[in-house]
């Protein structure tokens, strides 16, 4: 569904990214980081779930996603979602709230 780019192994770069390419009813389970993470979505659309809100998200938007906030999305188009998941660290640290 994704590729990734992780900072510490590339002579410790701050952040870590995902490239998610994901096909319609595609996401993730809630889960949580110790640091804030920003998503710019390239193409598509996506539902998000933070901090038990729902936002609806397509191309051109950014979200921030705060540090312990729960969250999660699904692409919720009809189309491939490609977007980038920041993630201010340089390794992704993910603490799953759900199976």
């Amino acid at each position: 569904m994704s590729y990734d780019f992780v900072g510490a192994n590339h002579g410790g770069v701050a952040v870590s990214f995902f490239l998610v390419n994901g096909e319609p009813g595609r996401g993730t389970r809630l889960h949580m980081h110790d640091y804030d993470e920003v998503v710019y979505v390239i193409e598509g659309q996506s539902t998000w779930t933070v901090n038990g809100q729902e936002r609806a998200a397509r191309a051109g938007d950014v979200l921030v996603v705060h540090a312990g906030e729960p969250h999660k999305f699904v692409n919720s188009g009809d189309g491939v979602l490609r977007q980038i998941d920041i993630h201010l660290n340089p390794e992704f640290k993910t603490t799953w709230l759900e199976e």
